[in-house]
């Protein structure tokens, strides 16, 4: 059945998904007529998808409904669900229908079970900072969509390099290719040609977290001297002392098991968290919740308009004064 579910946070990757079926469906001398969009948030948009993928396309090549922020596997009510049961089966076979969400599907749905059995479901999440291997898997899918090769070497580097930032890897490529001729891309040329960007936040939040602030402030002037966005760098280290709060605060509790840290914790990989536990051994929750709550308060600040080096200074300076935590 020509049904597709795409979900995912990494919105470069799910775009170009999306692109390449557009490019496989559609006439591109038709494209103007059968190809529609619709926003699942918005209206009657998700109903509307519904009535119209079951129309013939015009001309040659077929028809293609995309429905952006898809509500079929969040918050689907039970008119909306009758409405894709009865609408599943008549679609016609040169007929698609793209449901896309930044969300998860909820497999505790009817309409995602019913979606599950009948759609092509294709995930696209972003990786987290830490998870170097998801980072070199999403490394070696955007070289393969984009028809190029690289040096195990080079994709590892790669992968270092832009971490779990999607956009970015995707200029990267680009700029590689060109440079490369499009010959193999060598490590020698990702040295050449990218930063190390990604590497270096870790580092921030590893010098955070043994209340190293001068040396995560030096690290973080770098940073701003290579133009990395504030915001991203922010981002980035709220993800990091998030995932290590919730593991302090869960084994201060007394919980062992690590599928149930993980899941609580929002990581995918269970062995994460034997890590993520080495690296907070004797550091107190408090201690974790103060930094999170100070980046908090920078990213509010940044929002606001503040310089960006002022703004790290200002809110991370007072954590080296108390010395709390270890």
């Amino acid at each position: 059945m020509p049904v597709h579910v795409y979900w995912g946070d990494d919105t470069t990757a799910l775009e170009h998904a999306v692109t390449a079926l557009v490019q496989k469906v559609l006439d591109p001398a038709w494209g103007s007529f059968n190809l529609q969009r619709l926003d699942g948030q918005q209206g009657d948009g998700a109903t509307l998808a519904l009535t119209t993928v079951r129309m013939a396309p015009f001309g040659g090549g077929g028809r293609l409904v995309h429905v952006a922020n898809s509500p079929f596997c969040e918050r689907c009510p039970p008119e909306l669900l009758a409405a894709l049961t009865t609408t599943l089966p008549h679609i016609p076979p040169n007929c698609h229908l793209l449901l896309t969400s930044v969300n998860k599907p909820d497999g505790r749905l009817k309409s995602t079970k019913l979606l599950q059995k009948a759609a092509t479901v294709k995930p696209f999440p972003r990786p987290a900072v830490w998870d170097s291997r998801g980072q070199r898997q999403m490394v070696q899918r955007a070289t393969k969509a984009a028809g190029v090769t690289m040096e195990p070497a080079a994709e590892a580097a790669l992968a270092e390099a832009v971490g779990s930032d999607s956009g970015r890897l995707a200029g990267e490529l680009e700029k590689l290719d060109l440079y490369s001729d499009g010959k193999r891309i060598t490590t020698a040329a990702v040295a050449a040609l990218v930063g190390t960007t990604s590497q270096t936040s870790l580092q921030v939040g590893e010098a955070l977290l043994h209340n190293h602030v001068p040396t995560a402030l030096h690290l973080l002037d770098e940073l701003l001297r290579t133009n990395e966005p504030a915001l991203r760098i922010q981002a980035s280290l709220v993800s990091q002392v998030r995932g290590w709060l919730w593991v302090a605060l869960m084994t201060a509790a007394g919980e062992k098991d690590a599928q149930t840290i993980a899941k609580a914790a929002g990581l995918g990989n269970p062995k994460r968290v034997y890590v993520l536990q080495r690296q907070v051994q004797g550091c107190r929750p408090q201690r974790l919740q103060q930094l999170l709550t100070a980046l908090l308060e920078l990213e509010w600040a940044l929002k606001q308009g503040t310089p960006p080096r002022q703004a790290f200074r200002e809110h991370l300076l007072p954590l080296a004064q108390g010395r709390q935590g270890r």
